[in-house]
């Protein structure tokens, strides 16, 4: 391993976290560069401000060249870890959601006459579901009602018609204007494609939900974060339902999810540099040590554990040098969230995103034991995960030069996205002799070549 982690070798000495809020496993100067250190590398692997809002601009730009495309029959929106700038472009999945036109669900305290006549509008009912759960029933139909949403029109049994999730998934808009795209069998909600084999892509319809109530909630709570600004910001998104309903419910098919996925895109863009880099840190310990087969926990759990962290702390105290303090503090919360089976949803906290979690003893008794032994290591925890492992053995060289070489490519590959999308007909080919878009397949092969004799 590389000069200046000189904490790597270390251990035989007792770990305990100190009052100054530094975690420590041997001296607090240790633990302090250790930190330090593991920021840096944060960085050179693509965490850092800059290139996390590069990739954010060119989603939101990808989003609205979409959305321009379909002509005004939906708005796209990326989700995820796309949206919050955490992962390249051929990296993983990019989850969308299609916001369908002329539709609104509102809470019975808002007055449905200040939507246009030509919306369709249904009340959301939450009596009888989990929390952040709803039914659609509908209030008023609109001019034009698109034939999906009228065809998943169902008896609730009392003569009110309710929304059916299934039927809406099933019957609802395939996504034609992308004859490019390859479609792949429907996923619960979400309806897969891929282009090219190599950049795949989740789609979810869903429609805009207008609920005053529930935001103001929110966003009256005592906190240290997020500041006031980004608060109303958050309120002033709004809210989606989504056709999702809750595990084991009788009306399951019937249910919708009520989710705030633009909200939460700017919080997540408003956290804390180390906050972020604690949230990449937690994910890389889910999917790389924990190994979850059935979504018991997943990134989004990792994301609200984080946000809560946030609110329930000054700001100043997430320092670089304090990393492994918060590290430990991010996996005792999700040690607790295994144990009690009880994790509260950042934006409506009545909802325990642990409650429909399936998993035996054995399965839970592993993953106590083996974060409980990672809190124990102090930062030699950070070697069990391969990708910070790698880059601590290359550390600073060959890493440095490989951290260069990635963020242009990245940057070229967003920038060869956004030029694929302006030079794309309405049949969906791709017009490569663009001269934009060779000089970037240019300068693309000649990276990869430089890369490849690099790293030999």
């Amino acid at each position: 391993m590389a000069e200046g982690f000189y904490w790597r070798h270390e251990s035989d000495h007792e770990c305990v976290p100190n009052q100054s809020g530094l975690y420590c496993r041997h001296s607090q100067v240790q633990c302090e560069q250790a930190s330090v250190e593991i920021c840096i590398v944060m960085n050179c692997l693509g965490y850092g401000p800059e290139i996390r809002q590069a990739r954010r601009d060119a989603q939101k730009e990808c989003d609205r060249l979409m959305t321009a495309e379909w002509q005004g029959n939906m708005a796209v929106i990326t989700t995820g870890s796309k949206a919050e700038g955490l992962t390249r472009v051929l990296e993983s999945d990019t989850d969308k959601m299609c916001v369908l036109p002329d539709i609104m669900c509102i809470e019975d305290c808002v007055n449905s006459d200040t939507l246009s006549r030509e919306t369709t509008v249904f009340t959301l009912s939450t009596k009888v579901c989990y929390h952040g759960h709803c039914r659609l029933i509908l209030k008023r139909l609109g001019k034009i009602i698109p034939a999906y949403i009228y065809n998943a029109l169902c008896d609730d049994g009392n003569g009110l018609p309710l929304l059916c999730t299934d039927l809406f998934v099933t019957l609802g808009p395939t996504h034609n204007h992308m004859p490019h795209v390859v479609r792949h069998e429907r996923a619960g909600p979400s309806l897969p494609s891929s282009i090219d084999d190599c950049l795949h892509i989740d789609l979810v319809n869903c429609l805009p939900c207008h609920c005053p109530s529930i935001l103001k909630r929110w966003a009256e709570r005592s906190r240290h974060w997020p500041p006031p600004a980004t608060v109303q910001k958050v309120v002033s998104l709004g809210a989606y339902v989504t056709p999702v309903g809750f595990k084991g419910s009788e009306y399951i098919h019937v249910e919708w999810r009520i989710c705030f996925n633009t909200g939460e895109n700017e919080l997540v863009s408003s956290l804390n540099n180390i906050l972020v880099y604690i949230y990449v840190l937690l994910k890389m310990v889910v999917k790389d040590i924990l190994k979850p087969v059935k979504k018991e926990i997943t990134s989004y759990t990792v994301k609200n554990i984080v946000m809560w962290i946030a609110e329930n702390n000054p700001q100043h105290v997430f320092l670089e040098k304090s990393l492994f303090y918060w590290l430990n503090e991010g996996l005792q919360e999700l040690r607790t969230a295994i144990i009690t089976k009880h994790l509260p949803y950042y934006m409506i906290p009545e909802r325990n995103l642990m409650a429909a979690c399936v998993f035996n003893y054995e399965q839970k008794r592993t993953w106590v034991a083996t974060i409980t032994e990672m809190m124990n290591e102090g930062p030699k925890l950070i070697l069990r995960l391969p990708k910070i492992r790698q880059a601590v053995i290359l550390y600073p060289e060959p890493m440095m030069g490989y951290s260069k070489m990635s963020v242009e490519l990245e940057l070229l590959m967003l920038k060869l996205m956004h030029r694929y999308a302006y030079c794309t007909d309405e049949n969906g080919v791709i017009n490569e002799l663009d001269p934009i878009i060779q000089a970037i397949q240019t300068r693309v092969a000649e990276i990869a070549d430089d890369a490849r004799v690099y790293l030999f």
